[in-house]
């Protein structure tokens, strides 16, 4: 598959390409191209060409471009969805949740099209003023590969609708859906040039979208490390920056909670996508009163749930995105086991044997009774191991919750409004839920605290971000 430049496939300088391994199966799909800077100036040459028009369109014809493109992908979500399975390994029908959930990113974003307004300011007698806002220009934009369709949507729609044109770069092992969702967009009218996506390396590709002179804001997805390095380049060519850099989010489970839909919580909040997305809960504080029996039912939910090839209807979770997540995730289980940092209740091992041959499967894992020092407390472990730790005091959870250097969500299971108000207060988070965990409609602003990054996805807040305020100072 070619990357998309200008409206058109293109292949990459020197012709090297990239493989994509089905993490399933360890076979290879398809091969993209491994950009260069010469690709990455080509894109922004584009994007520059079709600015001017794109930015002069009024935002509601726009808009309407983002709803056309949002049928079309509801009308081709099944194909795009095998395609997304195949390249990142979710089950079928959590790829299909995705593949829609861009469609309704578009028409969220479509639908608020008319609500970007400027300002008329009363001076006094003798002046006004006008403020309006204007599109930033050329926009870069990095994601990596557990949630492609989604991230993808979180960026473009606001940035596009804002009159911006973009230069995307996906994931280097999940390309291919971010490929085929760009051409759809451009046949169902959005202008060449508007959105261009560059297919290669981080180090080479991403870099020099950062550097790029022409691309006046990066917003980016990903580890901390990379996070940092983003913020250093584009910092230093006075670019606007967006960062979200993971969480390591705590949920916390209080003795009047309903056990059963708690449970469905974690088993959602965790193990979807293999534990594989930013606002996964990733450590669970369940109170003393109730943790035996949470713990014994918890271990009955997870051992039914089944582990294999996303294509297959049954399977409830589906492989981590490749050989390095995997040896990540063992490593850190192996640390536990070996310092003895907790109890391996479930799981613990990567799978192996008939159906596990080639992939990169890991069961899902509970781990009891954490010290405090647990490599699982303290690290973002992007993979379905869960550390459970009891508490009996609001304060004491709320201080342990705390006690990372992320701050992306968190939640509160409890039926007492006085909790909720406390812990929506005190826990450091860009984002609380009561009673659900993961959910992040397009419609509220999501992103945050701490070394969890800066800025804002989502909601009208993120379609301002993509403009700049002009003024207009009138003497009379």
């Amino acid at each position: 598959m070619q990357m998309w430049i200008g409206g058109k496939g293109m292949f990459s300088a020197d012709e090297r390409w990239m493989p994509v391994i089905n993490p399933a199966t360890g076979e290879e799909i398809d091969r993209v191209p491994e950009g260069t800077l010469y690709e990455v100036d080509a894109a922004v040459q584009a994007a520059e060409s079709a600015f001017d028009q794109w930015a002069e369109r009024a935002p509601r014809e726009r808009g309407v471009v983002l709803f056309r493109a949002a049928a079309m992908v509801r009308e081709h979500h099944q194909e795009l969805a095998k395609l997304l399975t195949a390249e990142q390994g979710k089950p079928l029908r959590d790829a299909i949740d995705e593949v829609r959930g861009f469609a309704n990113i578009l028409e969220f974003y479509a639908s608020i099209a008319g609500a970007m307004q400027g300002e008329l300011v009363d001076l006094g007698p003798s002046a006004d003023a006008i403020v309006r806002r204007e599109p930033i220009g050329v926009c870069g934009a990095i994601i990596p590969w557990n949630m492609p369709a989604i991230l993808m949507g979180w960026k473009v729609a606001p940035a596009i609708l804002a009159g911006n044109t973009m230069v995307f770069k996906p994931a280097s092992t999940a390309p291919l859906t971010c490929l085929s969702l760009s051409s759809l967009m451009e046949t169902s009218g959005l202008p060449p040039g508007v959105l261009n996506v560059v297919t290669g390396r981080g180090e080479v590709v991403g870099e020099a979208i950062v550097r790029h002179p022409g691309i006046r804001k990066i917003s980016f997805t990903g580890d901390m490390e990379t996070g940092g390095r983003v913020r250093e380049l584009a910092g230093s060519h006075m670019k606007e920056i967006h960062l979200e850099l993971g969480g390591s989010d705590p949920m916390i489970v209080w003795k009047d909670a309903d056990i059963g839909k708690a449970i469905t919580g974690v088993m959602k909040g965790r193990f979807y996508n293999a534990g594989q997305t930013c606002t996964a809960v990733k450590r669970l504080y369940v109170h003393h009163d109730i943790i035996k029996e949470f713990v014994r039912k918890l271990e009955d939910r997870v051992h039914h749930l089944r582990v294999g090839n996303g294509m297959d209807p049954s399977t409830d979770m589906g492989p981590l995105s490749g050989r390095a997540q995997l040896e990540r995730v063992v490593s850190v289980v192996n640390t536990v086991e070996s310092k003895v940092q907790g109890t391996i209740l479930t799981g613990g091992h990567a799978l192996s044997g008939p159906g596990f041959e080639n992939g990169y499967f890991y069961p899902p894992t509970l781990v009891t009774d954490p010290v405090p020092e647990c490599v699982l407390l303290s690290q973002e472990v992007f993979g379905p191991v869960l550390p459970i730790v009891p508490v009996d005091d609001l304060e004491n959870a709320i201080a342990q919750a705390n006690a990372t250097r992320y701050g992306l969500g968190a939640s509160i299971w409890t039926r007492d409004l006085a909790i909720v108000r406390k812990v929506f207060s005190s826990v450091s988070a860009g984002i609380v839920w009561v009673n659900r965990h993961v959910t992040v409609p397009p419609d509220i602003p999501f992103g945050g605290v701490k070394a969890s990054g800066m800025g804002r996805e989502n909601g009208i807040q993120a379609y301002y971000a993509y403009t700049r305020t002009k003024s207009l100072f009138i003497g009379w």
